[in-house]
């Protein structure tokens, strides 16, 4: 492994050797450290890791080796060419790091500015969750800046503004820099699911928002071995004291089998997403042609209305991609039972391509007037491009389409 102070200028450098420290036995990798709680060469030792006046591990809901490992690495890499640090606080789950952040952040009275098609459980949380603690929502399409001006303007008590772009499962984008630059004009902080671009596709802190989550159970662990999640913040302060003070309260702790999977796994991120998009762009362009599909929604289309701004924000534009049947909800089923390489299934950021109905699956239970008004139409599949060969793929659709 690199040594800490040789400066590292690629990012697949960073991803394999950032935040590595070299254990005590001199291991290749960094051992999973299985344990519940942590020792102490003396009372007095006890006392001041305590009081924190010396640094140290106390007890795994608290910090624990192979998470410290994990969070340097994705710090690493969510800070990559810029000029200020960012902290990062491993969780269990997505959704932990997304709770963390919200119920350290807002109380009763105040309000969250998000947009619509999220991922189900963030929306989920802010329906029916926030609002038991006197938490209200405002959801409203933000691609209008001027929309989003007026509403910032007329709801003073709003204090976060939620974002995730590209978002699930209409990869609908809003512009980071121009909300940011918004929200801020109201004292208001801003933060970003980054679970779809990965911090190899598009840095959200680059553009000046305060906080980036993600899933670290889909691209970055990318082999659908582990569940975790990741909140990181640029006030590190704030991070150091409220944000992991509301972390450990709530025991939203990950675990050392996981964290060691999703630091491997990170170590190929950049080759993995090189072939997901290359990949998803050939997708998107088979099925933007087939006589079966009414409409693809992939921003590296110029049909997308996303294009540009895609260009603007991402490096490239990513491995998901979502497509409409013409032959409406039966068209979709059939579909999928017809899927004979390709995974069934509802997660991503695996290597296999990966598809999912939401009609009939995800969102079955949802009214279809509620879903239509989020773009998930009878016949949507949202589908993660996997780095299969290409050939294979496009073979797969192909006579699942017929």
């Amino acid at each position: 492994m690199a040594q800490s102070n040789f400066p590292l200028t690629g990012w697949s450098s960073v991803a394999v050797h950032g935040g590595h420290q070299q254990d005590a036995l001199q291991a290749h990798l960094s051992p999973i450290y299985a344990t519940s709680t942590f020792v102490y060469d003396s009372a007095e030792q006890g006392m001041r890791r305590f009081k924190g006046e010396e640094k140290g591990f106390i007890y795994s809901r608290w910090g624990n080796p192979t998470f410290l490992e994990a969070e340097k690495k994705i710090e690493a890499l969510e800070s990559f060419g810029l000029d200020f640090p960012v902290k990062g606080i491993l969780h269990s789950s997505g959704m932990a790091a997304i709770t963390t952040l919200m119920l350290a952040h807002l109380k009763s009275g105040d309000k969250v500015l998000t947009h619509y098609s999220l991922y189900g459980g963030t929306e989920e949380l802010i329906q029916n969750v926030l609002p038991g603690f006197g938490i209200d929502k405002i959801i409203a399409n933000l691609s209008d800046i001027n929309m989003a001006a007026d509403i910032m303007k007329k709801n003073p008590s709003i204090r976060l503004l939620y974002l995730e772009t590209p978002a699930n499962p209409t990869l609908q984008c809003v512009d980071i820099e121009a909300l940011t630059a918004l929200a801020h004009q109201y004292n208001i902080l801003v933060a970003v699911d980054n679970t779809f671009a990965t911090p190899y596709l598009q840095q959200p802190f680059k553009f000046g928002v305060d906080f980036v989550m993600h899933s670290t159970t889909k691209f970055l662990n990318g082999h659908g071995t582990a569940i975790g999640g990741i909140l990181l913040g640029r006030d590190i302060e704030r991070m150091n004291t409220a944000i992991i003070k509301t972390h450990k309260l709530l025991g939203a702790n990950a675990n050392p089998f996981d964290a060691y999977l999703l630091t491997q796994g990170m170590k190929t991120l950049e080759i993995r997403m090189e072939r997901h998009c290359a990949n998803a762009q050939k997708v998107a362009e088979f099925l933007n042609t087939h006589a079966e599909v009414a409409k693809v929604n992939y921003t590296g289309l110029n049909t997308h209305p996303d294009y540009y701004l895609t260009k603007k924000q991402m490096r490239l534009p990513g491995g998901m991609l979502s497509f409409e049947l013409k032959s409406g909800l039966q068209g979709g089923i059939d579909f999928m039972n017809q899927l004979k390489m390709c995974t069934r299934t509802v997660s991503l950021g695996t290597v296999d391509s990966l598809l999912s109905h939401p009609a009939s699956m995800t969102h079955y239970g949802v009214a279809k007037e509620e879903r239509i008004k989020y773009g998930i139409t009878d016949g949507l599949i949202r589908m993660n491009v996997g780095i299969e060969n290409i050939e294979d793929i496009i073979a797969d659709l192909t006579q699942a389409l017929k």
